[in-house]
C-alpha cells in the first residue's frame, strides 16, 4: 500500500522505519533532537474530534484550533514523515488548542469551559506551492506530488554520509510537511494492501509513541493530535489517481498492532509537569481506550495506578479529573476489574481519589461536577470491595460512612460541617451509592467498629417508619421508598454485625410495628419502580420482604437476648397472622416475592421455637393449621422456578423445630393426618426430599402414636410404609455403589455395606477425636435413618413384603452389626501401617473379623433360604393353578358331553327309548332288593310319560321364543316403553294376579 503514485513498498512504508543503509534491518534508535530543529511554530493538524460516543458523554466537543494558526485537516499516513511535521512560527499557547472536555452520561455534563477557538482555515487556504528542487528533486507542477519526487526525498533522508547534507534534508523536510500539512493519505491501491503492509504501518504508527521522547511541547501536541485523527471517520475529500481510501478502522487497528497505547502510558511521565501536553495524552489515551486490546495494553504499563496519581493535579479547566476519570472507566469495562482494582489499592491511589472527591463534594456546585463525584464514588466502591485497599487507614471509609448517616442522625461532624444536600437526582444517586457503601464495608471485620462509631444503626433505622407524604423540599415519594427499601437491605447485613447497637436502638420494635403497618389497611400504594421494589407496585410488599430479612439476619445467631426480645413482645403471634395474610394473597396469585415472604417467616418461626417448649406452646395449633397446606403442596410445583421447593423445605424445618418435642402440638399433627401426608411426600422419592423426611418421621417415632399412624398408612397399588422404605434402601445402595447380586444377596462377605468410593479409599492413620470414613459415611446418607426408622416400626410381621424385601431387610436388620465390623476392619488395617500388634492382640482381632465375616454368611445364607422358599412357594402356587385350570377345563367337557346327550335326545327318538331303558334299568338297579312283607308296593312310574327328566313338584318349560312365533307377545320394545302412572299401576295389579294364578297352576306331578 503506496503512500502515493507508484513507489515501492520499502521506499512508501519505510521512511523513519528502514535503516540509511537500505539493507532491511530495523531503526534501533531515534532520531535525534537539538536546537537546530524548528522550534517555534503553530500547531498542525486536524482540530479536536469527539471521543468514541459513550454513555457518559454528550455530544461531541467542538474542532478549535490552536489560536496561532489555521487546524489541518492532515491523517497519518504510512511514512513517519507525518511525525515530524512542524513548521515555524511563534510560541504555541497551552489551553487554547484544547477542547472543552465533553460531559458524561448526560447532556449538562460539562465542565462549562469556553476556550476561544483559533481562526479556522478551509481546504481553499491551503497552501499549493512546489518543492523547490534545489536538491535535486526536481519542480512538481501539479497539486499532486509525483512518486519518483518522494522517492528523492526519501533517498536524501536517508543519505547521512555527509553532514552538510542536514540543513539541505530539513530544508526539504519542512517543504514536503507543509504542502501535505494534511498528512500523507492512509490510501491503497488494491484491497490487499491493507494486510500486505500492516506490519510497516503498524510500525510507523508505533514511531509515534517513541517520538514523544522528543523534548519539545509541539512535537508532542502533534502526535497526540496525530492520535486523536484517527477516530475521525470522515473520507478524504481529494483521492490520488488510482487509489482509494482504507477501511475506517485500518488506522485504529494498526495503532492497537503498534502497541502505541502502552507506550503513550508510558510517556505520561514525561510531561508530567506540563499541563497541556499531559492533557493531550490523556485525551489521546481517552481515545484509544474504547478498545479492549489497547486497555489491556495499557494496563501492562500500570495506567491505572498512573492515571489516579494525577487526579489530584492542579488544572483550571477540570479536564485533568475528567478524562482520567473517562479512561478508568474504559479500563474497568475492557478489561480485568480485579485487576484495575489491584492497581488503584495503593496508599496513594486512595488519597489521590479521596482529595479529588472531597473537592467535588465542597466545591462542585455544576451538574457536571456532581456526575464527576458519583462516578469516582462508584471507583470508590470498588476499592471498598478490596479487602487490601487501605481505606480505613485513609480515612476515605470513615468520611463515606459519615456522608451516608449526617442527614439522618443529625450529630455534628467536623467532615460535614457547613455540607448540605440538595435533592437533585445527582444528590439522590450518591445517597444511594453511600448507602452501597454501607454494605461492602460490612463485609469488612476491620471496619465494623466504624459503622459503630458512626451511628450508621439509628440512621438505617430511621426509614423503619410508614411512608410518609413528602414536604415541599423533601425527596419524592419514588424517591422516599426507594431509600426505605435501600436502608432496610443495608440494614440486614449490619445488624448481625451491631447485636448491641440493634437492641439498644429497640430495633425489634421497631421491625414488628412496621410488620403490622405492612399488614394494616391504611390505604399506601407503593411505586415498585426499583431493584428493591420489584413486585411492589401498589402494595407494601417490598417493605414487609426487606423487614423479614432483618429478623431472619438476628434470629439467625440464635442470641438469646435478641430472640427473649422479640418473643416477649408477641412476635411468635404476629408472624403467624402476617403468615396467614400472605397464603391468602398467595392463593390470590403466586409470585416469587409471596413465597420469599413466607419461607423467611417459616425460618424466623423455627430459630425461635427450636429447644423452647413453651414457644412450642403458643405454636402449637393455629401453626400446625397453617403448616398442613405447604405440606398438602402439589409435586408439580416443586419444579415451577418460583420458590416452591424453598417454601416446602422451610415449611418441613418450621414442623422439625416447632411440633416436634411438644405433645401438643404432635398430636395433633397427628390428629390431622399429618404423617400420611409426609409419607406422601416420600413415596415421591425425591432426593432432597428423603433425608428431611426420614428425620421428622425417625424424631415423630418417640411419640407412641406414629408407629400405628406408619403402619396404617397405604400408598398407590396398596403399597405400605415398610416396602417403601426397603425401596428407598436399594435406590440408595444402587447410588453408593454397594455390591450386590441379581437377586439382592450379599457378595462382599467382609464389608457387606461398604459403598465404592469408601473401599476406593487408602487406609490413613488418624488420632482418635477424628471419626474414620466408615463413620462418615452414616451421615452422608439415609441408610441410617432408614434402619431406625424400621427399628421402631419392628422387623417382624411388616405387611406387603415381597421375597426380594425380606432378602433386603435381612441386611438392613444387621446394619449396626456390619457398620461395626467395617470400623474393626479400618482398626485393623491402621495397626498394620504402624506397628505389629502382640500374638494375644492379633488373635482377638482375628476373631472379631471373622465374627463379621460369619455374619455376613449367615445372612447370606438366609436370603438364600429366603429365595429358596419363595422359589418352593411358586412351583407350588403354579401347581394349583395348573390343577384349577385343568378340572375347569374337565367340568367344560362333561357340561359339553352333557348338552350334546340331551341334543341327541330331543333330535333323535331312538336314542330317545334308547335313553329311557337306561333310565329305567339305572332305577331298577337302584332299588332294594328286599321286598316288605304285608306291605303295599307303589308304582314309581308315570305311565306315558314322554320325558328323560326328573320329576319335580314345578317343571320349567323351555319354549321357542315369542318373538319368532308372532302374537301379542312379539313385542320387543314392551320393556323400553315407559308407562304412565295409571297404566303402571294396572299393570302392577295385573302382574299379582298373575303371580296367583301362577301359583295355583303349579300343581305337584304325581
Amino acid at each position: 500500500m503506496a503512500p502515493c503514485g507508484d513507489a515501492a513498498p520499502d521506499e512508501a512504508g519505510g521512511a523513519g522505519v528502514r535503516p540509511a543503509g537500505g539493507g532491511g534491518r530495523q531503526r534501533d534508535r531515534l532520531p535525534t533532537v537539538g536546537p537546530g530543529w524548528p522550534g517555534g511554530g503553530h500547531r498542525l493538524g486536524r482540530g479536536e474530534t469527539g471521543p468514541r460516543p459513550r454513555r457518559r458523554e454528550v455530544a461531541p466537543p467542538r474542532a478549535h484550533g490552536n489560536g496561532a494558526g489555521p487546524p489541518c485537516r492532515r491523517r497519518c499516513c504510512c511514512c513517519c514523515c507525518c511525525c515530524r511535521r512542524w513548521r515555524a512560527g511563534g510560541p504555541a499557547d497551552t489551553m487554547s488548542c484544547l477542547p472543552e472536555p465533553p460531559a458524561s452520561r448526560a447532556p449538562s455534563r460539562s465542565p462549562a469551559l469556553s476556550p476561544a477557538p483559533g481562526p479556522s482555515r478551509c481546504g481553499g487556504e491551503r497552501r499549493r506551492n512546489a518543492l523547490d528542487a534545489g536538491a535535486g528533486l526536481g519542480t512538481v507542477q501539479d497539486r499532486q506530488l509525483r512518486s519518483v519526487d518522494l522517492n528523492h526525498v526519501i533517498r536524501l533522508l536517508k543519505d547521512s554520509d555527509s553532514k552538510d547534507l542536514e540543513t539541505e534534508q530539513l530544508k526539504t523536510l519542512k517543504k514536503v510537511v507543509k504542502h501535505f500539512e494534511n498528512g500523507l493519505p492512509f490510501q491503497k491501491k488494491k484491497l490487499s494492501d491493507e494486510v500486505s503492509y500492516s506490519v510497516a504501518v503498524s510500525k510507523s504508527i508505533a514511531q509515534l509513541g517513541y517520538l514523544m521522547r522528543v523534548p519539545s511541547s509541539q512535537v508532542r501536541i502533534q502526535i497526540c493530535k496525530c492520535v486523536v485523527s484517527f477516530y475521525n471517520t470522515e473520507l478524504p475529500r481529494k483521492l490520488l489517481s488510482g487509489y482509494q481510501p482504507t477501511s475506517a478502522n485500518y488506522k485504529i487497528q494498526m495503532a492497537e498492532l503498534g502497541g502505541l497505547a502502552e507506550t503513550l502510558v508510558l510517556s505520561l511521565a514525561l510531561v508530567e509537569n506540563q499541563l497541556t501536553e499531559k492533557l493531550w495524552v490523556l485525551k489521546a489515551l481517552q481515545h484509544l481506550s474504547s478498545s479492549g486490546v489497547n486497555c489491556r495494553l495499557m494496563m501492562k504499563a500500570q495506567a491505572a495506578s498512573r492515571l489516579c496519581l494525577y487526579l489530584n493535579g492542579v488544572d483550571p479547566s477540570g479536564q485533568l479529573v475528567f478524562r482520567s476519570s473517562e479512561i478508568l472507566w474504559n479500563l474497568l469495562e475492557n478489561t480485568s476489574k480485579e485487576e484495575v482494582v489491584n492497581q488503584l489499592s495503593s496508599l496513594e491511589c486512595v488519597h489521590a481519589l479521596k482529595e479529588v472527591f472531597v473537592d467535588l463534594l465542597v466545591h462542585g456546585f455544576r451538574h457536571y461536577d456532581r456526575q464527576l463525584r458519583n462516578d469516582l464514588l462508584v471507583i470508590a466502591t470498588l476499592l471498598a470491595e478490596n479487602p487490601a485497599a487501605p481505606m480505613i487507614e485513609s480515612g476515605f471509609a470513615k468520611l463515606l460512612i459519615v456522608l451516608a448517616t449526617f442527614t439522618e442522625v443529625k450529630i455534628p461532624n467536623p467532615l460535614v460541617k457547613g455540607l448540605k444536600l440538595t435533592y437533585s437526582y445527582e444528590d439522590f444517586e450518591m445517597k444511594k451509592l453511600l448507602f452501597n457503601v454501607i454494605r461492602v464495608l460490612s463485609k469488612d471485620p476491620c471496619a465494623v467498629q466504624l459503622l459503630s462509631e458512626n451511628d450508621v444503626m439509628p440512621a438505617l433505622l430511621y426509614y423503619v417508619k410508614p411512608n410518609k407524604k413528602p414536604g415541599f423540599r423533601d425527596w419524592s415519594t419514588a424517591q422516599y421508598e426507594e431509600l426505605q427499601l435501600h436502608a432496610i437491605a443495608i440494614l440486614a447485613s449490619v445488624a448481625p454485625l451491631l447485636v448491641d447497637k440493634y437492641l439498644s436502638c429497640q430495633a425489634n420494635t421497631l421491625l414488628l410495628m412496621f410488620l403490622e403497618w405492612c399488614i394494616g389497611q391504611d390505604p399506601f400504594f407503593g411505586e415498585g419502580n426499583s431493584f428493591h421494589g420489584t413486585g411492589g407496585r401498589g402494595n407494601k410488599l417490598a417493605q414487609m420482604r426487606y423487614s423479614l430479612r432483618v429478623l431472619r439476619s438476628v434470629v439467625s445467631l440464635y442470641d438469646d437476648a435478641v430472640n427473649i426480645n422479640l418473643c416477649d413482645q408477641g412476635a411468635i403471634s404476629q408472624l403467624l397472622d402476617i403468615l396467614k395474610y400472605a397464603a391468602n394473597k398467595s392463593k390470590e396469585k403466586e409470585d416469587a416475592i409471596l413465597l420469599e415472604i413466607q419461607a423467611d417467616i417459616l425460618f424466623i418461626l423455627s430459630a425461635l421455637c427450636e429447644n423452647d417448649l413453651h414457644r412450642k406452646e403458643l405454636f402449637s395449633y393455629e401453626g400446625v393449621d397453617i403448616l398442613i397446606p405447604f405440606i398438602q403442596m402439589d409435586p408439580k410445583k416443586l419444579h415451577s422456578g418460583l420458590g416452591h421447593n424453598y417454601l416446602l423445605f422451610s415449611a418441613l424445618d418450621c414442623l422439625w423445630s416447632c411440633v416436634i418435642g411438644c405433645y401438643i402440638a404432635e398430636d395433633y399433627f397427628l390428629e390431622k393426618h399429618g404423617i400420611f401426608l409426609l409419607l406422601d411426600l416420600l413415596a415421591l422419592k425425591q432426593k432432597s426430599l428423603c433425608n428431611i423426611i426420614l428425620g421428622i418421621l425417625v424424631e415423630f417415632c418417640d411419640n407412641p402414636k406414629t408407629t400405628s399412624h406408619i403402619s396404617t398408612w397405604r400408598g398407590e397399588k396398596d403399597q405400605t410404609a415398610a416396602n417403601l422404605l426397603i425401596q428407598l434402601w436399594r435406590q440408595e445402595e444402587l447410588e453408593l455403589g454397594v455390591k450386590r447380586d441379581q437377586y439382592g444377596r450379599i457378595v462382599d462377605m467382609k464389608r457387606p455395606v461398604a459403598s465404592s468410593f469408601q473401599k476406593q479409599q487408602e487406609v490413613i492413620p488418624m488420632p482418635a477425636n477424628c471419626p474414620s470414613f466408615a463413620i462418615m459415611e452414616v451421615s452422608e446418607n439415609i441408610r441410617a435413618k432408614l434402619y431406625s426408622l424400621l427399628c421402631k416400626l419392628g422387623f417382624e410381621n411388616l405387611p406387603g413384603l415381597s421375597a426380594k424385601d425380606f432378602v433386603t431387610l435381612a441386611i438392613i436388620q444387621r446394619y449396626i452389626d456390619f457398620k461395626v465390623g467395617e470400623v474393626w476392619s479400618e482398626l485393623c488395617a491402621e495397626l498394620k501401617e504402624e506397628f505389629r500388634p502382640v500374638e494375644s492382640d492379633e488373635e482377638a482381632l482375628k476373631v472379631i473379623s471373622e465374627i463379621s465375616e460369619n455374619t455376613g454368611r449367615m445372612i447370606a445364607a438366609l436370603q438364600t433360604e429366603v429365595l429358596e422358599s419363595q422359589h418352593h412357594q411358586e412351583i407350588q402356587e403354579e401347581e394349583k393353578t395348573y390343577a384349577k385350570i385343568q378340572a375347569i377345563h374337565k367340568q367344560r367337557e362333561i357340561v359339553n358331553k352333557s348338552w350334546e346327550n340331551f341334543l341327541a335326545r330331543t333330535s333323535n327318538y331312538e336314542a330317545l327309548k334308547k335313553a329311557k331303558r337306561l333310565q329305567e334299568e339305572l332305577i331298577e338297579a337302584s332299588r332294594s332288593k328286599l321286598k316288605p312283607q304285608n306291605g303295599a308296593v307303589h308304582s314309581t312310574d308315570i305311565k306315558d310319560l314322554g320325558t328323560t327328566i326328573g320329576s319335580g313338584r314345578l317343571v320349567t318349560v323351555e319354549s321357542t321364543p315369542p318373538q319368532l312365533i308372532g302374537g301379542p307377545l312379539a313385542v320387543a320394545d314392551i320393556a323400553l316403553r315407559k308407562p304412565s302412572v295409571c297404566e303402571g299401576a294396572l299393570k302392577k295389579i295385573k302382574r299379582v294376579k298373575t303371580l296367583d294364578s301362577v301359583k295355583k297352576d303349579s300343581l305337584p306331578v304325581e
